[in-house]
């Protein structure tokens, strides 16, 4: 396990496209997952120990941001091959056992991760109304609960970009294990 950070990133830059097969198997597009007023795009994996630290906050939090305007979606980038673990067939296990209310999708070829300039999962990506990146942090300062009860980065970061269609908030980065690439 590697562990990686978020880069610093350029604020209002657009949502790249896709198109991806999902745990429900439907294809889902950019378009057909954002919300009225903005978008999550979320890149996490079944066996990573950061995601599975935060993946019931995450699925809270979501449930949150469903209530104002903001679509969600996670992405599975890894070699699925190599780390059979984040296979489709446990994606859609690991789906139903957290309870996903949102899309978990499956990024085959790795061109939606190299797209985003994902690095690791999970790696968050919160965009406005108009699909312009405003958010690239972290969920919370506490990605093993050593901190009791956190301040929510994420949501209340996207809260404010479905309320102003940006955040003022302060940005850390997301840290996790990388993203596993096949070789090319």
């Amino acid at each position: 396990m590697a562990l990686m950070e978020t880069p610093d990133v350029t604020i209002g830059w657009k949502a790249a496209p896709f198109k991806l097969k999902g745990v429900d198997g439907k294809r889902h597009a950019l378009e057909e997952v954002r919300g009225p007023k903005g978008l999550l795009v979320m890149f996490i994996c079944n066996h990573c120990p950061y995601v599975k630290a935060v993946i019931e906050r995450l699925v809270h939090d979501v449930r949150e941001l469903e209530r104002v305007g903001i679509g969600s979606v996670a992405i599975m980038s890894n070699d699925t091959k190599s780390y059979p673990d984040d296979s489709f067939e446990n994606m859609e296990k690991f789906s139903q056992e957290k309870g996903f209310t949102f899309p978990y999708l499956l990024d085959e070829t790795q061109e939606v991760a190299r797209a985003y300039g994902a690095v690791c999962t999970p790696d968050f990506f919160g965009f406005n109304g108009k699909l312009e990146l405003q958010y690239r942090g972290r969920l919370d300062a506490s990605w093993n609960l050593t901190i009791p009860d956190p301040e929510r980065e994420l949501l209340i970061a996207m809260k404010e970009v479905a309320e102003k269609g940006r955040t003022d908030a302060a940005q850390s980065p997301s840290m996790g294990c990388s993203i596993k690439w096949k070789d090319r």
